[in-house]
């Protein structure tokens, strides 16, 4: 175990994670690890994120590192994180987003969501995400009810269930940074009227960033979005920040499935604000929000067609 650091406490602080005078660090590996392990260091780990977040202190900066493996921790029951400034880091090859190894995939018996960040002032890095429910029950991956947390290069992949309403990132919470996050996949096919990121909360979604996300599917219907605004979000100031994001969608049975739009707004907030800002783009999809009132770009044509749907390249 030579190739792992000793000095846990600086090797998370290179990790970009805050410590406190009582921070303590847990390793997760699901090949090598045990939870009957104490599980803070790299040779006697634990084997699953759950006996991992047991050991942790809310408020006190504590740390999980999850070892990325072949082999993916399967809970039994959906997880809630809900311990204030608790962090969970991923270690090893940091894959922007698809094909992330640090995985945490929920079973076909999680018929709901699979984990709950409702706490506040978290980091989560590295990680992947996935609930394998199959069909029959609108089923999600995450939902994101606490706020003021940092999420980097985490894969939100899409549940395996198709059923309507199902989606890969729920969020309600306010002030999150989504940074380098993929949210959706094209491996699951949507075959029904389900979202990637759901905005929703009536009074508490408030002033999320997204910067250098991608938003993927591979659908056979015009009805999935990528970016879903329940109707009850209702308060205002609202605002959403989308920074060089790419909003793609891959068409699985040509053009019926080339979605209506990328982005489908129900919001009631009256004069809320989505804001696209630097080299945002959109692609498989006709258009780019429903309606368009609420969604601002800095148009550089002559603002007859929107600059940022994609076009085929002709020689």
């Amino acid at each position: 175990m030579g190739l792992y650091p000793k000095n846990l406490k600086e090797f998370v602080a290179l990790c970009g994670v805050p410590r406190a005078k009582d921070s303590k660090v847990f390793i997760v590996d699901t090949e090598q690890g045990s939870d009957s392990n104490l599980g803070t260091s790299f040779d006697k780990p634990l084997l699953t994120l759950e006996a991992a977040y047991a050991l942790c202190t809310a408020d006190r900066h504590d740390t999980v590192l999850f070892v990325a493996r072949d082999t993916a921790d399967n809970p039994a029951a959906t997880i809630t994180w809900n311990k204030d400034y608790t962090h969970l880091i991923g270690v090893g090859c940091e894959l922007p987003g698809v094909g992330q190894r640090c995985r945490v995939v929920f079973a076909d018996a999680i018929t709901h969501v699979g984990i709950t960040f409702a706490s506040n002032g978290c980091i989560v890095k590295n990680m992947q995400f996935n609930n394998e429910h199959v069909t029959g029950t609108a089923t999600g991956i995450a939902v994101v009810t606490g706020s003021r947390n940092y999420f980097e290069n985490v894969f939100f992949m899409s549940p395996t269930s198709g059923t309507a309403a199902s989606y890969s990132l729920k969020v309600s919470g306010s002030e999150n940074v989504f940074r380098r996050c993929t949210i959706g996949q094209m491996t699951n096919p949507r075959t029904a009227a389900s979202y990637g990121l759901w905005l929703f909360g009536a009074a508490t979604c408030l002033r999320n960033k997204f910067i250098g996300c991608e938003f993927l599917s591979w659908s056979s219907v015009t009805t999935h979005a990528l970016v879903y605004v329940d109707a009850e979000v209702a308060v205002v100031p609202w605002s959403t920040w989308f920074e060089d994001c790419l909003f793609h969608n891959q068409p699985n049975g040509a053009a019926s499935g080339t979605l209506a739009v990328a982005i489908d707004d129900n919001a009631t907030a009256a004069e809320h604000m989505m804001i696209l800002r630097g080299n945002c783009s959109v692609a498989g999809c006709t258009a780019v929000a429903d309606p368009l009132t609420y969604v601002f770009f800095a148009e550089t044509g002559t603002g007859t067609q929107s600059g940022l749907l994609m076009a085929t390249v002709a020689e």
